[in-house]
């Protein structure tokens, strides 16, 4: 049965996680940077931000229903998320350092430099010349670019919804099945579609963004952004 009370938990649930994501910029700071970076058109990056999205908030509602199933105290589960919320903290900051470093590499590897070249007739002539861009086969390319929408995936299922198992699932247990699935429904989707109007509107935004001749640190720039978030959230507690 569906109470007033419970309808009340599921506009809590609404305004929760809607907050607990924009105040979070590892919900959609990744996925921006990440998007402008590798290029990758609106439909992609909102893909990747959806299941990514998903696989976050279900990691908690399936552990919030394992503790409704096992009798399992809120406190128990709360510290679980602690240490979840800690690993994938230190996981964006692990991953955002690696790829930065990565794209500084690159950047350095991949400076624009002048040849000469000299003709028959005696006339000589430079050009600008850039070793990776040239010499990287596309395959090569779509293969690297592969690996990144797993690790954001990953990392992001690491991640907990903190406010859901002790604000939201219990009360709602104490009412009812339904009222649970609800609750947890309400909080999902808001947090999914907060994510994806962010990464959207910032994603369209920074297309009309041109970086002239830093193009070429779009990665380390990306790493960055992302080694900065996880930063945020481990030590500012966003």
């Amino acid at each position: 049965m569906i109470t007033n009370e419970i309808w009340l938990l599921a506009g809590t649930a609404v305004f929760l996680g809607f907050f607990h994501t924009l105040v979070g910029p590892d919900h959609y700071l990744p996925f921006i940077a990440m998007a402008k970076a590798r290029q990758w058109p609106l439909k992609k990056t909102l893909m990747i931000s959806f299941f990514s999205g998903l696989g976050h908030v279900l990691s908690s509602v399936l552990l919030g229903f394992l503790g409704l199933a096992l009798g399992i105290a809120v406190s128990k589960l709360e510290t679980a998320e602690s240490w979840r919320g800690n690993a994938a903290a230190w996981l964006f900051i692990g991953f955002g350092f690696a790829y930065l470093i990565w794209g500084l590499h690159r950047a350095i590897k991949n400076k624009p430099h002048h040849h000469a070249h000299a003709h028959a007739d005696g006339a000589v002539h430079d050009h600008l010349h850039q070793h990776e861009s040239e010499h990287v086969h596309v395959h090569e390319r779509r293969e690297k670019a592969n690996i990144t929408p797993w690790v954001l995936f990953t990392i992001f299922v690491f991640g907990p919804c903190e406010p859901l198992i002790p604000l939201i699932m219990y009360p709602a247990a104490k009412h009812s099945l339904a009222g649970v699935v609800l609750v947890a429904g309400t909080f999902a989707v808001a947090t999914i579609a907060t994510m994806l109007a962010i990464i959207a509107l910032s994603t369209w935004g920074l297309s009309f963004v041109r970086l002239g001749r830093l193009e070429r640190y779009a990665h380390a720039l990306a790493g960055g952004a992302i080694f900065l978030s996880g930063l945020a959230v481990q030590f500012l507690g966003l």
